[in-house]
């Protein structure tokens, strides 16, 4: 028997509500075993099937959560791949026939305006959680779902110019809500949580730093543009203070060495001219993209600051 409607939205909010404790309002990935630690009224209730990309509990009539598996570098990111011109994501079906079971699930989730978790892989055996998000139209040529991450949030003129601005909106949303947090996710875990540059490891104060900037042709969201740098350094690496070779050594601006201040200037920066990262991933095919550096010390050497 399916639980109410009552109990079926319950079950919902008080999911996101642990995802948010347990991530930090969604700042952490979890692994396999962390989520199985959810309970729903005293019972211990899967919100990740790890056999499929779909998980519909037996006791809902709609899709409860959906999956995107770890894609190791070197290979298309899931994420970019679905994501359309109007700026939204797609999900698609569980193979290519429209009534199996669990594409109606995500149907049903569809047209109740229900709201879904999306798990992205961020590592093996690591999730980087996404909630609430909304099946908002379906392309059945294209066996998928459009998702948004507002339910009214569906299909709409082309040539208007307001859902042209709606989808400049929408774009943006993308990459702030989704794009971002599995962004850093990925970066801080191929880092270890620490400091590319002085190996500081306290997550709090790490950012995941693009190299080249997400709002450029070049700018992929992928770890490779990636570096995990503490707040002075992230600070430093984008006003070109600091720079780093494509040979993976730091440099500090010129001018900088020559100036006298404070303990933070002397051993937080000038300390670290001419010296290689303290932090690089261990997997080789996660570490900076050579060719991406070089594209950004050209412009430290040039004493651009954009």
């Amino acid at each position: 028997m399916h639980w109410s409607t009552e109990r079926d939205m319950r079950l919902r909010h008080e999911a996101m509500a642990w995802l948010s404790a347990r991530t930090h309002d969604g700042s952490l990935p979890l692994s396999g075993e962390d989520l199985a630690d959810f309970r729903f009224d005293g019972e211990r209730l899967a919100l990740i099937d790890r056999q499929r990309g779909i998980r519909k509990p037996a006791v809902l009539d709609a899709a409860l959560s959906i999956r995107t598996v770890y894609t190791p570098p070197g290979r298309p990111k899931p994420y970019d791949d679905l994501t359309g011109l109007d700026g939204r994501l797609r999900y698609k079906w569980r193979g290519t026939e429209s009534q199996h079971p669990e594409n109606v699930a995500l149907r049903r989730a569809m047209d109740q305006r229900l709201p879904l978790i999306w798990f992205f892989g961020v590592g093996r055996g690591q999730h980087q959680p996404m909630y609430p998000v909304y099946l908002v139209a379906e392309e059945v040529e294209q066996h998928q779902f459009v998702v948004g991450y507002e339910p009214e949030l569906a299909s709409a003129d082309p040539d208007s110019l307001v859902e042209a601005a709606l989808r400049r909106y929408v774009l943006q949303e993308t990459k702030v809500r989704l794009h971002q947090p599995v962004f850093r996710a990925t970066v801080m875990r191929a880092y270890g949580t620490r400091c590319a540059v002085c190996s500081l490891r306290h997550g709090e104060l790490l950012d995941a730093a693009h190299i080249v900037p997400d709002s450029t042709e070049g700018g992929i969201a992928s770890v490779t543009n990636g570096l995990a740098l503490c707040r002075i350094h992230h600070a430093a690496y984008d006003r070109r203070i600091l720079g780093i070779r494509p040979d993976y050594v730091v440099q500090i601006r010129h001018d900088l060495l020559d100036e006298i201040d404070g303990p933070m200037l002397e051993h937080g920066l000038k300390s670290r001219h001419d010296q290689p990262l303290m932090v690089l991933p261990e997997i080789g095919r996660e570490r900076p993209d050579r060719d991406l550096l070089a594209q950004t010390w050209e412009h430290f050497t040039a004493g651009g600051t954009g």
